[in-house]
């Protein structure tokens, strides 16, 4: 067969479908592809249908995040402050104890010896002063009556108040040897949590140890420093940050669940200049010891609330090269693609800035199908895809910072 023959037959069949669909164009069934009603935009199945919300007015907080790290309030390690045998353990390791509580004991031996000692110097020099105060007493009579020499009298009056100051000494050297015969019963300077035991019973400690003999870490509050951008500091410190007591939530990795809530404890002095951050410490009761030292959460600052603010369910919301804008239901039942500016999306409502009026219907659900001027059929939402009232954010969002509070 020669390819003359070929494209022959190729442009036959080509004239064959050209002229089919010129005589077909404008056909019953191309109008009814265009919909019954002769409105624009109605699709091959007639309206489009959506689900259908309205803007509302509601109190919303404004929340600024950061990435937290959990530190204990007071870190001790507990040292001895004395050189000897540990001779008692007293403390469980992770055992919650009190300020003032007994945890180990040194060998208290040479301790109370040393202290047996100072009492008995302190009885010898004070026998010795009572003996020279009833020689100066009697000093005292006989120089009057010109009996012994001037020179006789000074020696027992300087030699009465020798003894004195060395019964002084004494009695200080009985303090510091009491001392450090308490420093053998090593006790718990803070209320807090015990961690693993560092030294075990039967070895020698000294006070120049740097591991100690157990770390207590106080998880009751406990703090969470975070971080902000440097541009919101000035929301912070409008807000009355620097005086603290804005509330701060912990979540955790995932935001997902509230570990805790606690309030804002201080804003640090300066801003790091390698990051543009500034740091920020807030203080949790940690009742259900959720938060642990060392432990990463993301720390959400309560800002402000802002009152009778516009509303939408966050599904509204849609992005384009443009920005973010939302479907507009007019009253006849048509949609309009409306710009608008959204300050932050926190869970399933979103705070609208511009664009949107309270009371306008808009479309929550069924946007992909949708284009300016189509016809809607208006479904009622299911209570799922609905805001409950009062429900500002649920963990786990981000949200779209303005630079507006």
């Amino acid at each position: 067969m020669s390819k003359r023959f070929i494209f022959g037959i190729i442009g036959a069949i080509v004239l064959l479908i050209g002229w089919w669909g010129f005589h077909h164009r404008g056909s019953p069934d191309q109008s009814l592809s265009t919909g019954t009603s002769g409105r624009r935009g109605a699709g091959p199945g007639g309206p489009v249908p959506v689900v259908a919300g309205k803007v509302e007015q509601k109190d919303m907080p404004i929340y600024l995040d950061g990435l937290g790290t959990v530190q204990a309030f007071n870190t001790v390690t507990v040292h001895t402050r004395v050189d000897g045998q540990l001779q008692q353990v007293l403390f469980s390791e992770g055992q919650d104890v009190k300020a003032g509580d007994l945890l180990a004991i040194v060998d208290p031996r040479p301790f109370q010896a040393a202290l047996d000692q100072a009492i008995a110097k302190k009885s010898q020099d004070e026998a010795q002063l009572a003996n020279a105060n009833v020689v100066l007493e009697r000093n005292t009579d006989l120089v009057k009556k010109k009996v012994i020499a001037q020179q006789d009298f000074d020696a027992s009056k300087y030699s009465a108040d020798s003894l004195k100051a060395g019964v002084q000494a004494d009695q200080a050297a009985i303090e510091n040897a009491r001392t450090q015969l308490d420093y053998t019963q090593i006790k718990s300077p803070i209320d807090g949590r015990t961690g693993v035991r560092l030294v075990d019973v039967g070895n020698i400690v000294h006070a120049t140890d740097q591991t100690g003999i157990v770390v207590i870490t106080q998880l009751h509050p406990i703090s969470v420093v975070f971080t902000l951008p440097e541009q919101n500091l000035s929301q912070v410190l409008n807000e009355g940050g620097a005086n603290g007591g804005l509330k701060v939530q912990a979540l955790d990795r995932g935001n997902t669940n509230t570990l805790d809530e606690g309030t804002l404890a201080v804003v640090d002095n300066e801003i790091d200049p390698t990051t543009g951050t500034v740091k920020l410490k807030a203080t949790f009761p940690n009742d259900d010891l959720k938060l642990w030292p060392g432990k990463f959460v993301n720390a959400r600052l309560v800002l402000t609330t802002r009152k009778d603010a516009t509303v939408i369910p966050s599904s509204v919301v849609q992005r384009g090269p443009q920005g973010t804008y939302a479907y507009l239901i007019k009253p006849d039942k048509t949609v309009e693609m409306r710009s608008i500016k959204v300050a932050q999306t926190e869970g399933n409502l979103a705070l609208v800035d511009e664009g949107l009026q309270p009371g306008e219907q808009v479309v929550v659900d069924g946007q992909y199908k949708l284009q300016p001027g189509v016809d809607v059929d208006l479904t009622t939402p299911q209570p799922s895809n609905q805001a409950r009232p009062g429900q500002v954010r649920q963990p786990g969002q981000k949200m779209a910072r303005s630079g507006k509070p």
